[in-house]
């Protein structure tokens, strides 16, 4: 759960810096970051208010 919070940081972050590659990696972080806590059954909530949820 701790690597799901920084990487989620680590987005933002990036996501501010209007810097492609390091919005990249940084969505690359998180989503392994959730396909190890899937396989673990770790139960991530979402991200927090104001996040758009698409999908399922």
């Amino acid at each position: 759960m701790t690597r799901v919070v920084a990487a989620r940081a680590a987005l933002a972050d990036a996501a501010t810096s209007q810097d492609p590659r390091a919005v990249r990696d940084a969505l690359d972080e998180l989503e392994g970051a959730l396909m190890l806590a899937r396989e673990n059954d770790v139960n991530v909530p979402p991200a927090g208010p104001g996040v758009e949820r698409t999908g399922s």
